[in-house]
Order: C-alpha cells, then structure tokens, then sequence
C-alpha cells in the first residue's frame, strides 16, 4: 500500500482546518496548562480519526501522523493526567479500531532531536521520554505491539566512533518498555558518514532484531557498495512483517530549486513496481495525499 506522512492538504483548506498538529507555545502551556493540552489532543485526535476516514475513502492505506504537538507538552506529563482523558481515550480507540477494521497501517517519525545514541546520558534519556510518549498514544489506541504500526527513527550520528554509538543503542533498546521496543524502527541516513543499510543490519538489526526502514533517497548518498534492490532485500529481511520503506525524488531531477541534492521534490513521477510490490511505501514529498493520488492514477 501506499501513504503519505502529517498533513492532508485537501482537508487543511477546509474551515475549520482538519489537522492534528495544534500546539502552544511555551507561555500558553505555562498559562493553561493541563486542562489546554488536554484540549488540544482531543481534537488532534478527532482529526486524526477524520483523516484516517479520508485516507480509505481515496484507498490510501498507510499514514504517518505527525510527532510534533500531537499531543501538545507531552514531555512535562502523562498523558493519562489529562483532565479529560476519558474522552481521549475513546476517540483514540475509535481511530485504532478503524485501523485495524481496514487493514490500514499508522505510524510516526519522532523528530530530529530523539537522539538514542548520544553520548550524553541526558539527551539519551529525552529521547526515551519522547519514545515513551509516542507508544503510549498507540497504545491508547489499542493497537497491538508489534512493527505492525512502527516508530521510526535515525540513530542520530556516529560521534566519532560507529562501533561505540552502536553499543550506546543496543544499551539503550534494553531501557525502553515494549511498547516502544516491539514498534521500533531504524531507518538508513542520507550521508556516507551516517549509517548506511548494510551498517544498521549488521551493527544494530542483528542484535536487537530491530527492523531497517529502507530509504530509497537516502540510499543515494551511503551505498556501502550495494544496489537499490540489494539493500532493500537487506532492510527487508530484518521485518516480521510487510516492510516499510520509503520513498521520494531530488528535488534537482523536477528542476525545483534546492539548496542541497538531498531535498525532496514536491511530488514523484512513479514508485518503483518492484518497490510497490513487496513493501508499504511511504512517499514523502510536499504534495502528500496529492502525491500518492497522482501516483495511483498513472500506475
């Protein structure tokens, strides 16, 4: 199946706006507190139900909701303090439950600073709250544990030593709950001097049998020798279930101004059919539901 990750433009330009990203700043969580918070994931989540209902209307399968401010300040609390997590709770069931009715697959991709491999202990432990906190929304959902719905990750650098940073994540994998071990995932970088595909199987996926998303932009910049089926068929065979991969175009190929060639295009000219065949394909790009829509019809 095919998907795409965060915002749905179609329903963004409606009024009201359909999004589950509603945050605050840092002063209005200081002013408001809980009972906000609270608020405002209840609503993240009644969006998100709306988007789910969207995605199998267009027979989009697959979907990434979005880390950020999901469930807004989730680092200063759990979520099961919010003062009307009765309701959240319901609504998240009901988006779990139509997950599972439609054999449809959700996700998330914590952001850049979720760091399990740092070589500081504080930043390694943020990381664990932040991971924590994203298994608990699936579970909420009542979602079983399992690759089936992944939390996707990078290591997050080499720090000047690959062989130590993989022990400092192998160490790390033996603090999280299994809410957060079993969704785990480990996607390849898009630099030679971060982890390849190769890499992540043979320092990380073998020991901790962590699943590799395979990244077909990525793999661009850190081949370590091997072709894009090659490295794909690596990442694949560390899943227990369909794997995920993902997938864009450079920006350069669609003649769209980019700083850097590891800028993704706002939309794809086609998904590989060997790539569709055997694996979820998440494409990322600007143009998101548009750009799976624009791809079903010309596949």
């Amino acid at each position: 199946m095919l998907g795409y990750a965060g915002r749905n433009n179609t329903l963004r330009d409606h009024q009201p706006p359909v999004r589950c990203n509603r945050g605050m700043q840092k002063k209005t969580w200081e002013d408001k507190g809980l009972p906000y918070a609270g608020e405002l994931a209840e609503q993240n989540f009644r969006d998100l139900l709306t988007i789910l209902q969207w995605n199998y209307e267009h027979d989009i399968g697959f979907y990434r909701c979005t880390s950020q401010s999901f469930v807004p300040w989730n680092s200063q609390y759990n979520i099961e303090s919010l003062p009307n997590i009765d309701t959240i709770r319901e609504i998240a069931e009901q988006c779990g439950e139509f997950i599972q009715d439609h054999d449809m697959r959700l996700s998330f991709h914590p952001d850049y600073f979720v760091k399990p491999a740092s070589t500081t202990r504080s930043t390694r432990e943020k990381a664990r709250k932040s991971l924590e906190n994203h298994g608990s929304w699936l579970d909420l959902m009542g979602l079983p544990q399992t690759n089936e719905y992944p939390i996707n990750i990078h290591i997050g650098g080499h720090y000047g030593d690959k062989a130590s940073t993989a022990d400092r994540f192998i160490e790390f994998m033996k603090t999280v709950s299994s809410s957060v071990a079993d969704r785990l995932v480990i996607e390849n970088d898009d630099s030679p001097n971060l982890w390849s595909v190769t890499e992540l199987v043979e320092s990380i996926s073998t020991v901790t049998d962590c699943p590799i998303t395979f990244d077909y932009h990525h793999h661009s910049f850190s081949t370590d020798g091997t072709t894009y089926r090659e490295a794909f068929a690596l990442a694949a065979d560390t899943w227990g279930v369909c794997p995920v991969t993902h997938y864009s175009e450079p920006a350069i190929l669609h003649a769209e101004n980019a700083d850097r060639p590891q800028t993704h295009a706002s939309y794809v000219d086609r998904v590989p059919s060997w790539l569709h065949t055997q694996a979820d394909v998440m494409i990322e790009c600007d143009g998101k539901e548009l750009a799976v829509n624009q791809v079903q019809t010309t596949t």
